[in-house]
């Protein structure tokens, strides 16, 4: 079972992301802030969640939630920047996009680059620990799904509806076919002439 809070005298917002590992699209980054006596059974890691039921959760996490905010951070700046520095930066921008500043932030993960003013924890496995930290990875997931829901009409040979840019079989298949894209991540060597990826 989710726990609701961190430290029930604080102002909290959960902080996740979606798409690190993708080959392409942008990375994103959610923060939310709920009520301390939000509670859905629903409520989880989005990961443990199928698309049904993530779909179902996201409007009612943005509807009940104190405050939240989803960012994004292109494939160009991930290219420039590398993808931690850039996961860093999206979720900086959702929190600062924040209507309410919280008082303390919950990262999921292990590492996070520290938010002027605001102290942070880093929780491993966060995301299936606390609610705002559940309700930040389903928002950043919907968000990113919906997003790349939306490339696939421009490149719909990549199968962007289905694998949302992550390296799967189809998706490698194309890229040895069609090669890279505007939208693909250079910098992840991704390649055909890489034989291990393909």
């Amino acid at each position: 079972m989710l726990s609701p809070y961190f430290d029930s005298t604080l102002l909290e917002a959960g902080i996740d992301e979606a798409g690190r590992g993708c080959y392409a699209g942008p990375v994103f980054a959610a923060a939310v802030i709920l009520p301390k006596d939000f509670h859905d059974p629903l409520l989880n890691d989005s990961k443990q969640l199928n698309e049904k039921q993530r779909d179902r959760l996201r409007p009612l996490i943005e509807k009940e939630a104190l405050a939240f905010s989803v960012q994004q951070v292109s494939n160009l700046d991930i290219d420039r920047i590398n993808i931690l520095q850039a996961t860093y930066r999206a979720m900086h921008g959702a929190i600062a996009a924040l209507k309410i500043k919280p008082e303390l932030l919950l990262v999921d993960g292990n590492r996070f680059a520290p938010y002027p003013q605001i102290r942070h924890h880093c929780i491993v496995k966060g995301d299936g620990k606390f609610a705002s930290i559940a309700a930040a990875s389903i928002l950043a997931k919907t968000w990113r799904d919906e997003f790349m829901q939306q490339l696939h009409t421009e490149y719909p040979q990549y199968g962007w509806n289905s694998n949302k840019g992550y390296g799967t079989a189809t998706h490698r298949k194309a890229i040895e076919q069609y090669g890279l894209c505007d939208h693909h991540r250079k910098s992840y060597h991704i390649l055909p002439s890489d034989p291990s990826l393909f």
